[in-house]
């Protein structure tokens, strides 16, 4: 497809009537110029230019194929600046799937900057905890907690976080809060669906346990289990950001300080890595509003 770069070519020295100011406008040597143009004349079958040592002139041939390779070559100009447009000023609407707390907890005090600096961006949210299906579904961006399985879609961390044990003053009055580790097995501990068995892994940075765990409650919402230990019903490993307010309020206490569940990662996924504009800034800007927990 060489042959498409060759006709931009063509028309700039149809434009000047001229190799030596085409080559000058375009950066690079006439003699590099006129073999390309002479190879698209092989590649058409037909002569273009008329050359003499005092002008260039177009054939019959070279005037039709330079009205319809003007055309072209403008509309592709005009097609590579309206996308340059778009990396200025980002515009158009976001389909994002991600878990509610994320967007509540997480995002939602961000947006404002977020509109200001993007004003013609929409965002269009659709909250789930659950795995949306990138390809089948109409959907731009995936924001998701975990490890990503290797699905063939493009994975980028955007931050890192860890969990930490909590439960209400009413648990804890009732059932005495836990003094090690190895406490929570007597414990109702509340727990995320994750297919995997019923085993929290803690690290107080030096040393690590599994502790088999049991309870009644068990969910795939940070946000329900979050309103499952504020209601009293058992201890939950959450994410900090998430119940900043509950302990603010005093709804939920820090259990075991010391002591945290390993790394879960926060991730951007999309099926590709080439993005439009749009998504890519909205892609910059939370790893830019998260940074700090990597």
């Amino acid at each position: 497809m060489e042959w498409l770069n060759d006709m931009a070519l063509f028309v700039e020295v149809a434009n000047v009537k001229g190799f030596g100011k085409a080559a000058d406008n375009l950066g690079m040597a006439t003699s590099t110029l006129s073999v390309r143009i002479a190879r698209l004349e092989r590649h058409i079958g037909l002569q273009l230019f008329n050359r003499t040592t005092r002008r260039v002139e177009l054939t019959e041939a070279g005037r039709l194929y330079y009205e319809k390779a003007a055309r072209i070559v403008e509309e592709a100009r005009l097609a590579h600046q309206q996308l340059n447009n778009m990396l200025a000023q980002p515009a158009g609407v976001v389909n994002v799937t991600m878990p509610s707390e994320f967007a509540q907890h997480v995002l939602s005090p961000h947006l404002p900057e977020f509109c200001a600096r993007y004003p013609q961006i929409a965002i269009h949210f659709h909250l789930t905890p659950n795995r949306v299906d990138l390809v089948g579904e109409p959907f731009d961006l995936a924001i998701r907690m975990g490890a990503q399985p290797d699905s063939g879609l493009i994975s980028r961390v955007l931050a890192r976080v860890h969990g930490h044990l909590y439960a209400s003053p009413a648990y804890l009055a009732q059932h005495g809060p836990p003094q090690a580790p190895q406490d929570l097995a007597q414990h109702a501990c509340i727990r995320f669906y994750s297919g995997l068995r019923d085993e929290w892994v803690l690290s107080d940075g030096k040393h690590h346990c599994s502790i088999a765990v049991r309870g009644q409650f068990m969910s795939n919402s940070p946000g329900m289990n979050t309103r499952l230990a504020v209601a009293g019903l058992g201890i939950a490993v959450l994410p900090e950001v998430l119940v900043r307010e509950e302990v603010a309020t005093g709804a939920l206490q820090k259990v075991l300080p010391q002591w945290r569940s390993g790394e879960v990662p926060i991730c951007a996924v999309t099926t590709t890595r080439l993005l439009p504009a749009k998504v890519q800034v909205l892609i910059d800007f939370l790893s830019e509003k998260l940074r700090g927990w990597l």
